[in-house]
């Protein structure tokens, strides 16, 4: 393993991750409504408490006797059921050949995620290449400091019920600029037409929809 990809990211559905590293670990990003019989996780990040993103089912599915579950500080009694460890926004949690970053996550319009809840993104790092979940967010001006830690895929919320809606999520896009855009939490929305956005936006930012595929960068 490890010739092909550093990242090899899959969409599990609603905001649920799966990226694993070049070298084999398994990390799950928001896992939500998962199976039995799914590999089991070297780490698990929960970015907020809302039933969709820390879903307790899930993560008891994945758990293995070593696996790391992280999640801001804000969500520490939840984390407790797991023995996690919270981690500060700003903060890295560094894992043999990868790092996670916790960076802020919230509504400016809408009330469901205030900023004063202290909920997150996540940056994953390996082998050069880095992935950012977005989590539940709306375009918010952190977002522009993204531009300078050279994002490869940008997970981004589409769905316009609690977060953003295909306008501002590619206005997002724009703001970060990533090699690659991968929307998501999407509500079954046609995201061939926020492929069709980003591109007259900024074709330079590629839009892959990973419904029924793995991307590997």
């Amino acid at each position: 393993m490890g010739e092909d990809y550093q990242l090899q990211i899959e969409w599990l559905g609603h905001a649920a991750f799966r990226v694993k590293t070049g070298s084999g670990r398994v990390i799950y990003l928001d896992p939500y409504q998962l199976k039995e019989g799914e590999e089991k996780a070297d780490i698990i990040v929960s970015s907020h408490s809302h039933f969709d993103h820390f879903h307790s089912d899930s993560i008891k599915k994945l758990m293995k006797d070593d696996t790391i579950v992280l999640g801001p500080e804000s969500i520490a009694s939840n984390l407790k059921e797991f023995n996690g460890k919270p981690i500060k926004l700003g903060d890295s949690f560094d894992y043999k050949d990868l790092s996670i970053e916790l960076i802020p996550s919230y509504n400016i319009k809408k009330p469901n995620h205030p900023k004063s809840s202290g909920w997150a993104g996540t940056i994953v790092r390996s082998g050069g290449k880095s992935v950012y979940h977005a989590g539940d967010t709306e375009r918010i001006p952190e977002m522009k400091d993204l531009a300078n830690k050279n994002i490869t895929v940008a997970l981004l919320p589409c769905g316009g019920t609690y977060t953003m809606d295909f306008d501002e999520a590619t206005d997002c896009a724009v703001d970060i600029q990533p090699e690659i855009a991968v929307p998501m939490h999407n509500w079954d929305k046609d995201l061939n037409e926020f492929k069709k956005l980003l591109n007259e936006k900024d074709p330079n930012i590629k839009v892959e929809i990973l419904a029924d595929k793995v991307l590997k960068v």
